[in-house]
């Protein structure tokens, strides 16, 4: 979960250090200038009732270093994410990796915010590579979070204009999303 300002402790910026990484901008030591304006001034902090049938919760986690995040997104009744929450327990890249994957995703449609991968937030946020582990469990949040609200969806009966299949290859690990509209070929 985020916390207070009061109670995480302060991130230091470093100065930005060139780098044959594929992140240009990342940092040898320290966190980038984004990664600190997201984990002290969190964006969107907070979940909804879970027994809304409009929304859709994605709960993930990584093992090896403990993050863990909810995701949770609101969806109207045209298929467009109207609003998003998070709470994340981990470090400051996870925080921030949250943070940032919650204001992409107001007003997209499903199929598009399952379009959404750890390498766009990585980049945006200038992650590290030891820090990437951060913005692949952003993406498997929102990827559960589809999931959840589709079963929801289908569950209360409800017939929508149409409905998204999100799958995950084991072998690649590619996650593809693949939407179905009723009258189209």
């Amino acid at each position: 979960m985020a916390l207070s300002s009061a109670a995480r402790p302060a991130l230091v910026a470093t100065p930005r250090v060139a780098t044959s990484s594929p992140f240009s901008t990342s940092q040898s030591r320290g966190y980038h200038e984004k990664v600190i304006d997201h984990y002290e001034n969190p964006r969107n902090v907070g979940s909804f009732l879970k027994s809304d049938k409009n929304i859709g919760i994605g709960l993930v986690g990584a093992p090896a270093c403990g993050d863990v995040m909810k995701l949770s997104i609101k969806v109207g009744e045209s298929g467009i994410i109207e609003d998003v929450r998070f709470k994340t327990f981990g470090c400051g890249s996870a925080i921030a990796s949250s943070s940032l994957a919650t204001e992409k995703l107001k007003g997209l449609t499903l199929e598009e915010a399952g379009r959404i991968n750890n390498t766009e937030i990585a980049k945006e946020l200038s992650l590290p590579p030891v820090k990437l582990h951060c913005s692949m469990l952003a993406e498997d949040a929102i990827k559960a979070a589809i999931r959840d609200y589709e079963a929801r969806w289908k569950s209360s009966g409800k017939k929508g204009a149409g409905h998204i299949d999100v799958s995950q290859s084991v072998g690649s690990g590619e996650t593809k999303a693949t939407a179905h509209v009723p009258g189209s070929a």
